[in-house]
């Protein structure tokens, strides 16, 4: 099925390389720190991703790491950045926090002039997505319900509470993938009534992955209207994505899914 509606638009992003990624803490269901992670594999996969961006026409920043961060590749959670206005975040496990204050340097240093620091805990585009003119706010395990207040105060659009009910779905970007204003991929398990209430108010058309796709988190996806880039495992899911008119990217993200993450994890978006 094609559909005219499905058109890619040059994206911006901003990556941070995983040199010190290592899972020697455990703050999600996924990470076990008895399980040795190899920071080389996770730094090939990490590359191969930021090719694929590249070969599609995106721009891609990088930020610095920073010693003894090792989830600071998850560049999502750095901050959530609309219409030029940048959200600091505010992590909920006092092992990310270091990471809050880096991501808001980068920005202060690289031209970014709305920059806010946030009152409430947020884990930045983890939790906060975007679908048109909405903001989506997830909450129940790391953002907290009244960061919904503080996103639309500071973008001035309208934000949608969203709550999250199954741990190993601890992020909204973990269980949702905005595929374009119109459109998205989701589970529904891990989601209470009232949120899959409000994604179908939100959505015309919503695609739901099959539990073996979730499960290798194929929903921690980046779309650029068109080509969805996602875990080479979600098989069904990339089918589901082709007859629906999108053109799927599958990428190896295996070594970074041991502390929970895939390639939206390590995206975040500049929104200029």
């Amino acid at each position: 099925m094609s559909d005219d509606r499905r058109a890619a638009t040059p994206r911006s992003y901003l990556m941070c390389p995983p040199e010190h990624f290592a899972v020697t803490y455990a703050i999600n269901p996924w990470m076990e720190p008895g399980k040795p992670a190899d920071a080389g594999v996770a730094m090939r996969q990490w590359e191969d991703l930021r090719k694929v961006y590249l070969d599609l026409g995106h721009s891609v920043s990088v930020i610095n790491p920073v010693p003894g961060q090792p989830d600071m590749v998850f560049a999502a959670n750095g901050a959530t950045v609309v219409d030029g206005k940048v959200l600091g975040v505010r992590f909920r496990y006092p092992q990310r926090a270091a990471e809050a204050d880096a991501y808001l340097d980068w920005f202060r240093s690289h031209g970014w002039t709305s920059v806010h620091v946030p009152a409430h805990v947020n884990e930045g585009e983890g939790d906060i997505l975007v679908a048109g003119r909405t903001l989506l706010a997830g909450h129940g395990f790391r953002s907290d319900i009244a960061a919904a207040a503080e996103l639309e105060a500071v973008f001035g659009r309208p934000v949608v509470s969203l709550r999250l009910v199954d741990p190993r779905f601890y992020h909204l970007d973990t269980a949702l993938c905005v595929l374009n204003a119109s459109t998205a991929m989701y589970y529904p398990a891990a989601f209470d009534d009232a949120g899959i209430a409000a994604l179908a108010t939100v959505f015309d058309e919503l695609i739901e992955a099959k539990d073996e796709d979730a499960e290798v988190l194929g929903l921690n996806a980046v779309s650029d209207g068109y080509h969805v880039v996602l875990a080479a495992g979600a098989r069904s899911l990339a089918r589901q994505l082709s007859v629906h008119g999108f053109e799927p990217v599958p990428v190896d993200m295996s070594e970074l899914l041991k502390a929970g993450g895939g390639a939206k994890c390590c995206t975040l978006e500049l929104r200029a």
